[in-house]
């Protein structure tokens, strides 16, 4: 495979971005999951991933009978203590995914992906609002962190798309 946007270090490649409408989603029989690219004032939002070691953008998989905007409206509750946010709608991702703890094949998967921007507020601010502390351990500002610490590239990649 030669066509498509980033190959990150796990060898999962970012095929896609369309932005067909969100009503559509349901029509992806591999619709696995959603994310949110953060934006707190001008900055965007990063979360520690302590089982990936890396910095991330935030979300998750998709719970049966779970709407794509339900699992984001709830993965960012559970993340960030978002609650009430006005979360825009961007496109649907197209990934090539290796073997990894959510399979042992090589797959197709797509996700939904969502903007949301925050007002301004400290990062302790945030980190105090946050419910379920398991997963996300620790927030920076992207500034703060790029070029200096493992951020995970196509989750990087997607901050092009929420300006």
């Amino acid at each position: 495979m030669t066509d498509y946007i980033l190959k990150d270090w796990d060898g999962n490649i970012f095929i896609s971005m369309t932005n067909e409408d969100e009503s559509t989603l349901s029509q992806y029989e591999q619709l696995t999951h959603c994310l949110a690219v953060v934006k707190v004032g001008e900055d965007y939002l990063l979360g520690w991933n302590k089982w990936r070691n890396r910095w991330e953008i935030f979300g998750g998989c998709i719970d049966k009978g779970e709407t794509p905007r339900e699992c984001i409206i709830r993965e960012c509750y559970e993340e960030l203590g978002i609650d009430g946010a006005d979360f825009q709608y961007i496109g649907v991702m197209k990934f090539l995914m290796m073997p990894d703890y959510f399979s042992s094949e090589e797959r197709i998967e797509y996700g939904g992906l969502y903007g949301v921007t925050l007002e301004n507020m400290s990062i302790e601010e945030i980190y105090e609002q946050i419910n379920d502390r398991d997963e996300i351990v620790k927030l920076a500002f992207y500034r703060h962190i790029k070029d200096k610490e493992p951020i995970a590239p196509i989750d990087e990649k997607l901050l092009e798309y929420y300006l």
